[in-house]
């Protein structure tokens, strides 16, 4: 198999299947299965095989199961991984309270991009590991949940995943296609939106890149029965104004009580108004955006993410305390980093954008992130933008909050700078957030 994929023939569903099969099992070798990822990584695979590779890697565990009544309701989002990007924190729980089932299956931060479980996990007792039964209780109960995968779900995927990294198949197109699609499959999902990000701190530099693999996605998620959309949105800045783990905690917070960041706010409706259009609760995108909008607006998504936390085990007063206290309480729950330190404006200038890779890359360093699966994170290092894009900025005027340890030296503080890109005139208006939205072909 090996070989006919090196020489660039295609693989049949039964031989895809049965190389699933040898990772899943253990009789497949790790040279092997190295070699089978390059292969695919240089020779490609057609949606056929991208198809085929995915059903197989859905089915080498466990499939979640839900109630008759839930039919068309359990909906899910992923995202291709950014700076800031805490969305999936606000648009769980604001879709449970428009009345979906919300699933959702979250990762770790890898590299420069933050992960949505290290995110909840800043907040003391939250549980991202439950069984699949108890995943089922808190969705009957709350109407969401975000969880990580458990080692009953896609197995395969586990297996496949640790591998790419080292041998340098992370962007391989169809490895990318069945590692995302394989886990969605598994969570039996009606409709599916995923947020493919583009540019200078995300996986893909451009647009045209991102596109190839939001219209993979959105081919292979429709022939797996799942109702799948991809907003191609931009990723050069951080997304709100918080970037590390408890910071981002508490941006959402915001967002999920009608306020935060408009950028912010403006990614959790887009996402979740195609959602609710998606499987039928909004007549078009846009009615869901206002429905969704409402559920910020009026509380209820704020009080659906306080029973979510509950039940995956955060005590009551510190669930109550985060979602009904003032910012400084909600700071003393999550706790503060031993220094907060502001840096000044190098020049007088307009601020043209704020650059996240050097941002991220930063803090990565100060404990916010991990080089590598396993490592542990400080969820209290992180980084406050007090200025916005169009900003006109004196010399010495504060411009950047950074909470860390105390290990913030002269080259830190030197890239830091670098992120902030200053210029003589106001910049021209910056373009949209979302730059295009992928549908499945055909009716």
């Amino acid at each position: 198999l090996i070989r006919k994929k090196r020489d660039g023939e295609r693989l049949e569903d039964a031989e895809i299947q049965s190389f699933v099969r040898g990772v899943t099992e253990g009789t497949a070798q790790q040279g092997q299965i190295g070699a089978m990822l390059m292969a695919i990584r240089l020779r490609g695979m057609d949606a056929g095989e991208t198809l085929a590779l995915t059903q197989a890697m859905a089915s080498s565990g466990r499939t979640l199961a839900w109630p008759p009544a839930w039919h068309g309701l359990v909906v899910d989002k992923h995202s291709t991984g950014g700076v800031g990007d805490k969305v999936s924190l606000a648009l769980a729980p604001a879709l449970a309270a428009c009345g979906c089932k919300v699933p959702m299956i979250s990762g770790r931060g890898l590299g420069h991009t933050g992960g949505t479980l290290d995110k909840l996990e800043a907040i003391p007792g939250f549980r991202v590991s439950q069984s699949p039964e108890e995943m089922r209780h808190i969705l009957a109960r709350v109407g969401c949940c975000i969880v990580g995968q458990s080692a009953e779900l896609v197995p395969a995927d586990r297996v496949l995943y640790g591998l790419r990294d080292v041998t340098a198949t992370v962007d391989s197109l169809p490895l990318i296609t069945a590692s995302i699609l394989s886990k969605k499959a598994a969570e039996r999902l009606s409709a599916l939106v995923l947020d493919v990000k583009f540019g200078g701190a995300a996986l893909y530099p451009t647009q045209e890149s991102a596109r190839e693999l939001a219209q993979s996605l959105v081919e292979v998620g429709a022939h797996l029965g799942i109702r799948t959309a991809a907003l191609l949105t931009r990723m050069e800045q951080p997304l709100g104004r918080a970037v590390g783990n408890a910071l981002e905690v508490l941006e959402a917070l915001e967002c999920l009580g009608g306020g935060g960041p408009p950028d912010l706010r403006h990614l959790v409706t887009a996402l979740g108004g195609v959602l609710l259009w998606q499987c039928g609760m909004a007549a078009g995108a846009e009615q869901g955006r206002e429905r969704l909008a409402r559920a910020l607006d009026d509380g209820s998504a704020l009080r659906t993410f306080e029973a979510m936390l509950g039940a995956q085990g955060v005590p009551p007063d510190i669930a109550q305390g985060l979602c009904a206290g003032t910012p400084a309480q909600r700071r003393q729950l999550l706790g503060e980093a031993k220094v907060c330190e502001e840096l000044p404006a190098p020049q007088e200038g307009w601020v043209q954008q704020v650059r996240a890779l050097p941002l991220a890359r930063v803090l990565h360093r100060l404990g916010a992130g991990r080089a590598r699966a396993g490592d542990p994170v400080n969820p209290r290092v992180g980084a406050e933008l007090l200025v916005g894009t169009g900003q006109h900025l004196r010399a010495g005027q504060p411009w950047l909050r950074v909470h860390h340890e105390g290990s913030l030296g002269a080259e830190g503080r030197r890239e830091l700078q670098d992120a902030l890109c200053l210029g003589p005139e106001p910049p021209r208006d910056p373009p949209p957030l979302v730059a295009e939205t992928i549908l499945p072909s055909g009716p």
